[in-house]
């Protein structure tokens, strides 16, 4: 049996090229072995941490989710036809044991959507609106009456994260890089709408966070965070999320983004900074897709999703992401 995959040729430089990238065949074993399954992927995910040097290694596999169907099957739990979410990165076909995945995040069975798209599940009903549903609840701890900043905030964490933290009752103040973003987060009430490439962020601040910001959901890093830091009020709380401002610079003084900041005033004013990766709460994983589904069925929350189509569209799907191309969650239909 022959499958498909996507692997990194070449290691990135800057911005990610059509060209990093190859797809490569693999034999698969026709027969199955005992409790294996055979599943073929219907939507992969592309999320901007796949550009960490973690995964940047030439020849390696692409990793990431995809929601599939098993077509072959000797394990009994899971009969052909079932749908899985699975961390087996971007191939076509993979054969697979249930029985030795060690975290549930990794691998698990499509959760019962309530008739919503199967392709949320790597979305708003999965790993990114888990970061957000957890950044919010978790690490900031937010409560009403508090001002929230998010930036890259039409995207697949940032745009649940601010209609999260205007449920709970804070000030919302979502900031995003494109006129047609700014329409989006307005259309859904995603609160105080901002195009960063247009305003100055210190003086939108000043004027919209007069007395400071509590909450800061940071998904971006670099000169931005560095202007929202300088507006925390005392006991504020700020969870790191990603910087993808980062990702691609080439020049090793800026690769891993420093924020220089004022230690005493982090000190005096009693500032909490917390990094997460949102795997840390797999014993909540299905609670938080079940709140967050739930809040969609009752029409407090919206999602949004671009949807490229087809298998080899995976490399321009991915680098879109870095070119901001890309309102909710960026997938692929296979």
């Amino acid at each position: 049996m022959i499958a498909k995959k996507w692997i990194r040729q070449n290691d990135f430089q800057g911005l990610p090229k059509v060209s990093d990238f190859k797809v490569v065949k693999e034999t698969l074993p026709d027969t199955l072995k005992d409790r294996e399954i055979l599943i073929e992927a219907e939507y992969y995910s592309v999320d901007p941490y796949m550009r960490g040097t973690m995964f940047n290694s030439p020849d390696s596999t692409m990793p990431g989710s995809q929601v599939a169907r098993v077509i072959q099957s000797r394990h009994p739990d899971y009969p052909v036809g079932t749908k899985v979410i699975a961390f087996v990165g971007w191939r076509d076909r993979t054969i697979y044991n249930p029985d030795l995945v060690k975290k549930m995040t990794f691998f698990h069975k499509l959760p019962d959507l309530k008739g919503l798209p199967d392709s949320y599940a790597l979305g708003v009903l999965g790993m990114p609106g888990n970061t957000a549903y957890f950044g919010v609840e978790k690490i900031l701890k937010i409560k009403e009456g508090g001002t929230l900043v998010v930036n890259s905030a039409a995207g697949a964490v940032g745009s649940i994260a601010c209609q999260i933290g205007k449920l709970k009752g804070c000030k919302v103040l979502a900031f995003t890089g494109s006129f047609e973003k700014t329409l989006w987060l307005k259309r859904i009430g995603a609160g105080y709408i901002f195009d960063y490439n247009i305003v100055d962020i210190d003086e939108t601040l000043k004027e919209y966070a007069p007395e400071g910001v509590d909450y800061y959901f940071d998904n971006v890093g670099g000169d931005f965070s560095c202007q929202v830091m300088k507006h925390m009020k005392p006991h504020g709380k700020i969870a790191l999320c990603g910087a993808i401002s980062c990702y691609n610079n080439v020049d090793p003084d800026t690769k891993c983004v420093t924020i220089p900041f004022d230690y005493n005033t982090f000190i005096y004013k009693h500032i909490t900074m917390e990094g997460f990766r949102v795997t840390e709460y797999e014993s909540e994983w299905l609670d938080g897709i079940t709140n967050i589904r739930d809040l969609i069925l009752e029409g407090k929350v919206s999602a949004e999703e671009t949807i490229s189509k087809g298998f080899e569209s995976m490399p321009e799907a991915f680098i879109n992401l870095f070119k901001g191309g890309n309102i909710g969650k960026q997938v692929v239909k296979a």
